[in-house]
């Protein structure tokens, strides 16, 4: 009598690996690790500039660090994980993100800590990318959705843990605790990829792109470098100016050296692709108003509603609770089928945008109002960001599935900084408008308050402030809402393109199939 299988992979369908839900669980808390070292840094100003002497710019510095570099790695890291091996290229970023951690947490100079967060800026390219890669590798076309939903739910989560862990560990610890939780993280994390996760890379041993890689960079650092620093100098400044230009001239020739070498490191006929055009734009603009939201939020909050960093990292938590809550129940894979990848990116950018107008309109002069918005603003982020996600990896082929992280880890960075500069561009411009006399100059809000005298100067200024985040916040929102409708038109119109040749190969087919059996032959000749 035959025996039934008891192992779990017997119970798997093919291709489906018996494991990847504990996998998945693992490389969430890895990416976990490394996103909230975008946020947590911000609660520990105070401390950085008190015990290690830090100045304005070498805080700057280390912040920026780690984005910086991260940012810039982020096409080479995928391509590395695509070549040597995505399992090996994950380990390598947890081992570096780990040993620079520790680098951080014991600096004892500015520069120290600057050159530990460039390290961790390193194994979280790495991260960023290998993760996604794996899900793209362990999840069949039917889980992968709701796989990378949850995925990139963890970057949301990031929003409001990342001040309220940081906040925790300071009020109890010394400014280095910060790093060292990473440690167990990427040691449990570590050892679990070892054990669970299987290997995979790319067929054929391709010779390594060098020059693409150091082009692009290049470009992503110097492009990032001059959104960063443009609202600190002034949008004309040298600095901003000079930046930009290294980076676009870096990232226009990384794009001609592509289309000529062999093995390029970014094949650039993905952009000949309506999908991924379509993806690659709507991606950008869901990244855009979420950068530039939470830029307006965390103003707003503080400034204006007068909340501490605590208190507004709490009232924060609802936009990344009501994301988690719902990639996590598997709602937005489960509506994917019903309204398509087109639909529940219209779905997701119109209820991004709805939520961005309700928060000016409601929520200027009370939390309550806000709420509804942060809200509403979940639901569409879930809906929309692990959608986008998902086409632009789905119109990359699997061997690529790391250059198409690094594609995705990208658009990210690039639409989130370009969200800050627009959105925070139009804040200054309209607050100006508002009050040339006191705020001309200026450029904040605690910069314009020092030239108030009176109270209802002070008032006045407030209420200037106001106004120019309600109508930076209606800008982004009209921006996602026509992002959204562009986006989901040019992916309809790819899809459309798409049945046409599938229906004129199935017709070519059929006509140069032979006769069946017994039939007639369409090639004989008629009997007389």
């Amino acid at each position: 009598m035959p025996t039934v299988a008891s192992d779990a992979t017997a119970l798997q369908p093919p291709g489906r690996v018996a494991t990847r839900w504990l996998i998945l669980a693992v490389i969430c808390i890895a990416q976990l690790t490394v996103v909230l070292d975008n946020t947590v840094l911000n609660v520990a100003v105070p401390s950085l500039t008190e015990e290690l002497g830090a100045t304005t710019a070498d805080v700057q510095w280390m912040i920026n660090a780690y984005s910086l570099v991260q940012s810039g790695l982020l096409l080479t890291a995928g391509n590395s994980a695509d070549r040597y091996g995505r399992k090996k290229m994950l380990a390598v970023g947890l081992v570096l993100f780990g040993a620079a951690s520790l680098g951080a947490a014991l600096a004892h100079t500015p520069g120290q800590l600057i050159a530990a967060r460039a390290g961790m800026g390193i194994g979280g390219a790495l991260l960023v990318t290998t993760t996604l890669a794996v899900v793209m590798q362990i999840f069949d076309d039917a889980e992968r959705p709701n796989a990378i939903g949850i995925w990139s739910s963890v970057n949301s989560l990031s929003f409001a843990a990342g001040p309220l862990i940081g906040g925790t560990l300071l009020d109890h610890f010394w400014w280095g605790s910060l790093f060292l939780v990473n440690l167990p993280v990427a040691a449990i994390a570590l050892a679990a990829v070892v054990t669970l996760v299987p290997e995979s890379k790319s067929p054929g041993g391709e010779r390594p792109d060098l020059l693409g890689a150091l082009l692009s960079m290049i470009g992503m650092v110097g492009v990032v470098y001059a959104i960063i620093s443009g609202p600190v100098t002034g949008w004309l400044s040298s600095r901003v100016l000079v930046s930009a230009a290294v980076g676009v001239i870096g990232l226009a020739v990384f794009a001609l050296w592509e289309l000529r070498v062999p093995h390029p490191m970014l094949d650039m006929h993905f952009f000949r692709n309506r999908r991924f055009i379509g993806a690659v734009s709507g991606g950008i603009l869901v990244a855009f108003g979420m950068g530039g939201s939470i830029f307006l939020l965390t103003q707003h909050l503080q400034l204006v509603l007068g909340y501490g960093p605590l208190d507004a990292g709490l009232r924060m938590a609802p936009l990344a609770l009501t994301v988690v809550l719902i990639n996590f129940t598997g709602l937005g894979a489960r509506l994917a089928p019903r309204f398509g990848t087109p639909g529940m990116i219209v779905s997701g950018m119109t209820l991004l945008a709805a939520g961005l107008a309700a928060i000016s309109v409601l929520g200027g002069d009370s939390y309550g109002g806000m709420l509804l918005g942060l809200i509403v603003m979940g639901i569409g982020v879930a809906i929309a960001m692990p959608t986008m996600a998902n086409a632009v990896l789905s119109a990359i082929p699997p061997a690529k599935a790391g250059v198409g992280a690094g594609v995705n880890g990208t658009l990210m960075e690039f639409g989130q900084g370009l969200g800050v500069a627009v959105l925070g561009a139009v804040l200054n411009s309209r607050f100006v408008a508002l009050l040339p006399v006191v705020a001309a100059g200026a450029g904040s809000l605690p910069a314009a308050l020092a030239h108030t005298h009176t109270a209802a100067e002070r008032t006045a200024v407030h209420d200037a402030f106001a106004t120019g985040i309600g109508t930076s916040q209606l800008v982004g929102a009209a921006a996602v809402f026509l992002g959204g409708l562009i986006a989901a038109v040019l992916l309809r119109r790819a899809e459309r393109a798409g049945s046409d040749e599938q229906g004129a190969d199935q017709q070519g087919a059929a006509q140069s199939a032979p006769p069946a059996p017994g039939g007639p032959d369409p090639a004989a000749a008629p009997a007389e």
